[in-house]
């Protein structure tokens, strides 16, 4: 009688690789741009409605409304424009994650190792990337008529705005999984606030002259401190308290849009 003998070769088990969250962020964002940078003609696009809002809207209030600005129209004026080119382009994110519910791109995307987070967030990087290159655009346009361009304020003013759009972006995107089912109702929620922000915040005319209940109404509006911050920081003040109660509204928005909006994918997972 033989006896069979195994001998067992010990297999070294390699630790799965750790998700790096910047790495998955890139990931997204390129995979969102590849579109955008097949179609540059969009970004031209893009920038009707700013130069529109320059060339029509901005002699308007420099005539009617001129002696109000102290540093001149341009400069109160052209901060609020890229607010507004900012809130446009980051609140209609939403629009296309509703696409990709219709061709199933996002459950491909969700079965991948890729975190939650950063599929929120490198999608509302990329539309910060041309929104980027529309700022760049507007201010080279506007520098020769008197508006005086602080490079170090303009650029700590365009990181606010990242920040401020990636919060934006995913209240976007939550608002989209919650109506993927009606999804004309992306169109009216978001319509319904859009302009209300707007105008209360003073980006297309000051509030000083308004009502007191609109005063009061700006106080709740986090866009009215953002805009706020945008006019300080694009004159150069980049230490003023404007500047850090703007940030505070952009730091709280995006940290409120990652929390509501990582809760609403993992839902949709589900």
């Amino acid at each position: 009688m033989t006896t069979l003998t195994l001998t067992t070769t010990p297999v070294e088990l390699t630790a799965e690789p750790q998700r790096n969250l910047i790495r998955d962020i890139r990931i997204v964002m390129n995979r969102e741009l590849k579109p955008v940078l097949r179609d540059p003609f969009s970004l031209l696009f893009g920038m009707i409605q700013p130069l529109v809002f320059l060339a029509l809207f901005g002699p308007l209030l420099s005539g009617s409304m001129g002696a109000t600005f102290g540093d001149g129209v341009w400069q109160w004026f052209v901060p609020s424009i890229l607010v507004m080119t900012t809130l446009f382009g980051t609140s209609t994110t939403g629009a296309n994650l509703l696409f990709e519910f219709q061709t199933g791109a996002h459950e491909r995307m969700l079965v991948t190792p890729l975190s939650r987070s950063s599929l929120l967030v490198g999608r509302a990087l990329k539309e910060m990337v041309p929104l980027f290159g529309q700022a760049v655009i507007v201010i080279a346009v506007m520098t020769p008529f008197a508006f005086d361009l602080h490079l170090g304020g303009a650029v700590v003013g365009l990181a606010l705005l990242a920040v401020f759009g990636i919060g934006l972006g995913a209240l976007s995107y939550a608002l989209a999984i919650a109506v993927r089912k009606q999804d004309w109702m992306f169109w009216v929620v978001q319509q319904t606030f859009l302009f209300p922000l707007m105008i209360l915040s003073g980006m297309l005319l000051p509030l000083e002259t308004g009502p007191g209940w609109m005063k009061v109404a700006a106080k709740f509006n986090p866009l009215s401190y953002v805009v706020d911050a945008e006019r300080t920081l694009f004159s150069g003040d980049v230490w003023s308290s404007a500047a850090l109660w703007g940030w505070v509204a952009a730091i709280v928005t995006a940290v409120l849009g990652l929390t509501v909006g990582i809760r609403a994918m993992l839902r949709s997972a589900a």
